[in-house]
């Protein structure tokens, strides 16, 4: 449980620095390209949104964990 919580939190970091640096482009190309993989053409309803955000920020950490 506090595991998920760390993971979930320094994926939130994560992601909150590459949101700095591309200096919020959300239009940017990077930004168009991981909102498609993840959830197509669309907007996703907020009950799928957030937990989809979440579990990518958990997914973000472990992945920098790794390295």
């Amino acid at each position: 449980m506090i595991a998920r919580f760390w993971l979930t939190a320094v994926g939130l970091t994560l992601i909150g620095v590459a949101v700095l640096r591309t200096r919020g482009a959300w239009r940017a190309a990077y930004w168009a390209w991981r909102w498609e993989t993840a959830f197509g053409r669309g907007v996703p309803p907020r009950r799928e949104l957030i937990p989809a955000l979440l579990e990518f920020a958990r997914w973000t950490a472990s992945m920098r964990r790794l390295r």
